[in-house]
């Protein structure tokens, strides 16, 4: 609960709204009875409260060319903000395709499809008491399957609006990927489906779990399908990892804003399935292509610990050509980079992992990161 001292009105009420708002000193021996509300009176408007407001909190790799209207990108980007009283209206533009958000308000949760197009107005669908609220939206759905802008809330006429207590991360972590990392397909049933992408719940991948169990703060920056030098989607790693949007040719995102301590790396899923489905040889340039990419990781951020990881799949655990290629990866970056280690996962899964898979993946990299110096340094440290 939150003291109202820490709330702050961000409208100008009409005199008697806020003549109506201050309470009134009451005899004891003749209570005070409230007037029921007259029907024929319309209900007071809603008010805005805009994405730029300062009171909102957002954690992610956000397009914020306009500060009013940020469009969420990245799958495990949040926004944050309390507010009071018992009405709330989420304000989006839906830019493309699909996009899921899971809606935090207090300990209640609930998921929220963003449609596509301007002007979108989504109640809440949780049933609010008044009082105070703490708000936080995570998107769950991953970046090349959709983006959407962020126009801000309603609130009710005389509610408020604070800043959400800071969270105290111990560690910042960044995991790059594929649809491995995503958390693509992880709440299907027996077969990966691509249609709807409220199944694919980047909250409950293993990066997110163990940032979770670190108390890290959390970034992902993965697209299903891609490779380091071939894949299933046009992309390739090296194209898009320091990008504002999935996009080669996307503006560069600011890389100064956000230090990770750890920026972990798992590639490869991809560009063996794909070279296997079409016949082809496992691609030569995934190597050299993968050192390249950790090597301008490396530049971006001088002292940020690097962990390559391999696994979650069938071709990561059993892919003798691409353990050997990513082998060779490990071996040239390790020989002159103290600050990059390397992690196998022993724990696969034939389809894309479920939300048991990534619970054992995150389990297997939560406990191997509690023995490294580097992560005792780094949290000691915060």
């Amino acid at each position: 609960m939150l003291p109202p001292s820490r709330f702050v009105r961000r409208v100008l009420l009409p005199a008697s709204l806020f003549l109506a708002w201050i309470p009134t000193v009451r005899s004891e021996s003749a209570p005070a009875v409230a007037p029921a509300p007259d029907p024929s009176q319309p209900a007071a408007a809603l008010h805005l409260i805009s994405a730029a407001d300062p009171c909102f909190r957002y954690e992610g790799r956000f397009d914020r060319t306009d500060p009013a209207a940020p469009v969420v990108v990245w799958q495990g980007s949040r926004i944050f903000i309390d507010f009071t009283g018992d009405q709330l209206v989420l304000r989006f533009d839906g830019l493309t395709g699909q996009n899921f958000f899971d809606l935090h308000i207090d300990d209640a949760q609930t998921i929220v499809a963003v449609p596509v197009g301007a002007g979108q107005r989504l109640t809440c669908p949780l049933s609010l008491a008044g009082g105070p609220h703490h708000l936080m939206l995570f998107k769950r759905s991953e970046a090349a399957a959709g983006a959407a802008r962020f126009n801000g809330i309603e609130i009710a006429p005389a509610a408020q609006v604070a800043a959400s207590a800071a969270p105290g991360y111990r560690l910042a972590l960044e995991f790059i990927g594929d649809s491995i990392t995503v958390g693509a397909c992880n709440e299907d049933g027996a077969a990966d489906q691509w249609e709807d992408r409220r199944t694919h719940n980047n909250a409950l991948s293993y990066g997110a779990m163990t940032a979770a169990a670190l108390g890290a703060d959390y970034r992902t920056i993965a697209v299903s399908g891609m490779g380091v030098a071939i894949g299933w989607v046009p992309m390739h790693a090296a194209e898009i990892w320091d990008r504002v949007y999935p996009d080669p040719a996307s503006p560069r995102a600011d890389l100064t804003a956000w230090t990770p301590d750890v920026v972990f790396v798992n590639l490869g899923e991809n560009d063996d399935s794909f070279s296997h489905a079409k016949g082809l040889p496992f691609p030569p340039a995934y190597t050299p292509n993968y050192v390249a990419l950790v090597r301008a990781i490396r530049a971006a951020h001088p002292a940020t610990s690097i962990v390559l990881l391999r696994g979650g799949m069938f071709g990561g655990a059993k892919s003798v050509a691409l353990r050997t290629a990513w082998e060779a990866v490990c071996a040239e970056l390790e020989r002159t980079d103290p600050g990059i280690a390397h992690f196998v996962f022993q724990h696969w899964s034939a389809n894309h992992p479920r939300i048991g898979d990534d619970r054992a993946m995150a389990d297997e990299l939560t406990g191997w990161l509690k023995e490294q110096p580097f992560i005792h340094a780094r949290r000691t440290a915060k």
